[in-house]
């Protein structure tokens, strides 16, 4: 049975409708990304999976748990770290991890989840003189305090250095690899591609696709790109006629083919037979961002 199941999710501010009939399910041990740019009503479908936000239409199970209904059993067992957590400023990182784990029945040793998330040596450190990275792993120990089966990561890596985002990637992986399902809400689709095993694609509030990174890229109709100047006329037939070529265009003196498959191969085993070289060959491989332009019309980051 999967660890979370979504079906039919509706939720709306007064006039405003956030969710629209969202429905999806996460199987225990993935990295599963709600992803789609901001406003897009990823954090509201988390916030209802985690009982933060009770839905106004359909169905939420977590582990065998309404998040209404069984709220304080699922409280155990799901850590949540939001986009707008924030702690006060003068509070120390030992004092805010031992007050979080006092809120369990069983909670993971304090002083060895700070040592094993780099924070040894912040442990008397404010809150407000932490980096933007510490702070980070920080939101990740509290999630992790009371040893949760499910972690909801949200928006984790906004604001932050390229650095720092990418170390907080492989922290996020080392939760997977520990045994926790993760949910990851994003609106970068690099962090998407990079991390989960799957992705449910959400914008304006209705889920648009649901499949890993790669089978969505594979959906797009035009695939790959391969660019180069020929360095002898041939007829376009010469490619079009190949089952990898959807298109071939030509920008003056640059052939701009798209396709899919093993694109590269066709195209210059094909130019080869008729002694025409690709100078200045570039292969341009499609991105998550690419799919989710062609998913909704619009970029992510939009």
């Amino acid at each position: 049975m999967p660890v979370i199941e979504v079906d039919s999710l509706h939720k709306r501010y007064r006039d405003h409708v956030a969710v629209q009939d969202v429905s999806f399910s996460v199987e225990e041990g993935e990295i599963f990304g709600v992803c789609g740019r901001n406003g897009a009503g990823k954090t509201t479908t988390v916030e209802c999976i985690g009982g933060l936000r009770a839905g106004d239409g359909g169905s939420i199970s977590v582990l065998g748990l309404d998040p209404v209904r069984d709220r304080a059993a699922l409280r155990r067992a799901v850590g949540i770290q939001l986009q707008a957590s924030e702690l006060p400023d003068r509070m120390r990182v030992q004092e805010a991890v031992e007050l979080f784990a006092s809120f369990y029945p069983d909670p993971a040793d304090p002083d060895e989840l700070i040592e094993r998330w780099g924070l040894g040596a912040k442990r008397r450190a404010a809150f407000s003189k932490l980096s933007g990275g510490q702070k980070q792993r920080l939101s990740i120990v509290l999630a992790l305090v009371g040893n949760p089966r499910v972690a909801i990561l949200d928006e984790l890596t906004t604001g932050l250095d390229p650095q720092a985002r990418r170390d907080t990637w492989a922290a996020i992986e080392q939760i997977r690899d520990s045994g926790v399902t993760v949910v990851l809400v994003t609106h970068f689709m690099e962090e998407a591609e990079r991390l989960c095993d799957r992705i449910a694609l959400i914008d304006t509030g209705r889920v648009v696709a649901i499949d890993t990174p790669t089978g969505l890229v594979a959906s797009l109709p035009d695939g790959q790109r391969l660019r180069f100047r020929p360095s002898a006329e041939f007829a376009d037939t010469l490619l079009t006629d190949l089952p990898e070529v959807r298109d071939v265009r030509r920008k003056g003196p640059t052939v701009e083919v798209t396709g899919r498959g093993d694109l590269l191969q066709a195209v210059t085993s094909a130019l080869a037979d008729h002694r025409v070289m690709a100078v200045d060959l570039r292969l341009d491989q499609p991105t998550l961002d690419d799919a989710f332009v062609a998913l909704t019309g619009r970029p992510s980051g939009e």
